[in-house]
């Protein structure tokens, strides 16, 4: 196991707050000198961070930050590479096209001349400043266990989980734990993500059954044999896979394929039992790419798992909608042969920045969807998290654990008396909208504020239209706007 992981015991301990915080401000340092004295892009900078971590974990078998001398023909980036190479190899990631596909995507710390020349201001190269940075701020700083993961993980969300940068929406931490207790996760569960990314969810199933695991071989059971994933493209694959190294994972069973067009039966094969998702977005644009609709992503996941298997997945919530011919079918098939648990509406905020407004749908696979099955859609925009607009991050306030706990308490019905406008149970239909806001049914009779509030919003909205030349939809001449 690498020397970061070597003390490990019986439990996980996840970083202290004030560790969080300063992760968070190590993070952001670190991502302003990659851009100053590196040059380097939103893409390239997680994978040379990774590509450090990674040269990192083999002090222990003879690396140290005095071979990096800058020299001109052995690039402290060739010495890097040659450490990343030993320490995929210790990760027992074999030979062969998965191990070629990682390392072509760290290729470019060899010989980047930014990166490989010694500036006068640094007295060292660039690649020297940032590993010792790391090596100093980061991997002699922190006392948790975790913290080298959780750090990488922390990086890759600051310095960017979304459409304008990496291309990829990142999941939250929070929503990543809050599937394992919406599937009640065990430590014998085999997890499964098909549209990994950097191994967010993977993280947290992880994370999660080694802190339910009984003894050392349970432990070693969960990290080389219970966690799969699957990844399209070459850079999410490779961040994910050094991810999964950084946080312990001694086998990273994550491939580089198209989920698509995997078989689900071989995958079924594993005995995965438990998937985790979140699908890409808005690609089934026209007919000819109905396949590649979210709904395709969710019922292809709940073929892959065993009969009874539990997922969850957070797609905009236009999927539940079943807008389009296609996505109405696949929601017909999906009651066919698999069961709707709930769908929970979430924050609108949940993905600052994308656009999206997210839920999340949870079903168990392999088992037809009773006629009278009480499906649960529960309201949780008002989580408790909101956008800091200094950092514009979501993040917690003092209420958030306490909105968790109360969702939770509803989800295993251990709440009995629920208002309908968080929860409502009730039968469905594949013609339905699966969202609360198509069930709830508000049976609170308007008040006097009610009807000035709605006359209001009246008023406005037909000033506006007058302002805009829309003054004919209220009897005046079209055009009018006095």
């Amino acid at each position: 196991m690498p020397v970061f992981f070597a003390d490990m015991t019986e439990k996980i301990f996840a970083p202290t707050c004030c560790e969080l915080d300063g992760i968070e401000k190590v993070a952001g340092e670190l991502h302003e000198y990659l851009r100053n004295y590196g040059n380097l892009g939103e893409h390239d900078k997680p994978l040379a961070v990774s590509a450090i971590l990674l040269a990192l974990m083999e002090k222990s078998h003879g690396f140290t930050l005095d071979q990096l001398k800058g020299d001109s023909v052995n690039t402290d980036g060739k010495i890097l590479y040659g450490y990343i190479e030993d320490s995929l190899r210790h990760a027992s990631i074999p030979p062969g096209v998965k191990l070629t596909r990682i390392k072509e995507q760290f290729t470019f710390i060899k010989n980047r001349p930014v990166l490989n020349t010694v500036r006068a201001d640094l007295d060292m190269t660039p690649l020297k400043f940032f590993a010792d940075f790391i090596d100093r701020k980061v991997c002699r700083n922190f006392t948790s266990e975790d913290y080298i993961g959780r750090f990488y993980s922390e990086f890759i969300r600051y310095t960017g989980g979304n459409a304008q940068s990496l291309g990829v929406v990142i999941t939250p931490r929070h929503i990543t734990e809050l599937f394992c207790d919406l599937v009640d996760l065990r430590a014998d569960d085999v997890i499964f993500d098909p549209c990994c990314g950097t191994g967010g969810f993977l993280i947290a199933g992880m994370h999660r059954m080694l802190s339910l695991a009984e003894n050392d071989a349970q432990r070693d059971s969960i990290r080389t044999r219970q966690i799969y994933g699957i990844e399209l493209r070459d850079d999410m694959f490779s961040m994910a896979t050094a991810s999964m190294i950084l946080h312990g994972d001694g086998q990273s069973n994550i491939t580089c394929e198209d989920f698509l067009k995997a078989d689900p039966v071989k995958i079924q094969q594993k005995g995965i039992n438990v998937g985790f998702m979140n699908p890409p977005y808005s690609q089934a644009k026209t007919s000819k790419t109905a396949d590649l609709s979210e709904l395709a992503f969710t019922i292809r996941l709940l073929q892959s798992l065993t009969p009874g298997g539990r997922a969850a997945v957070i797609v905009p919530v236009s999927a539940m909608i079943g807008k389009t011919k296609d996505d109405r079918r696949i929601k017909s098939e999906i009651l066919r042969g698999h069961t709707l648990e709930g769908v929970i509406s979430l924050n609108k905020d949940t993905f600052y920045g994308v656009g999206t407004v997210p839920c999340i749908a949870v079903f168990t696979a392999g088992v037809p969807h009773p006629v009278d099955k009480k499906v649960k859609f529960i309201n949780f925009q008002d989580d408790g998290y909101v956008v800091k607009m200094h950092t514009n991050k979501i993040s917690p306030t003092e209420r958030s654990d306490q909105r968790r706990e109360y969702l939770l308490e509803c989800w295993r019905g251990e709440n009995k008396n629920v208002p309908s406008d968080f929860m409502v149970e009730t039968e469905i239909e594949d013609g339905d909208e699966w969202l609360h806001s198509f069930y709830y049914y508000n049976d609170e009779i308007p008040g006097e504020r009610d009807f000035s509030d709605s006359l209001a919003d009246y008023l406005t909205f037909e000033f506006n239209m007058i302002v805009h030349g829309r003054g004919y939809l209220f009897g005046g001449n079209e055009g009018d706007s006095t």
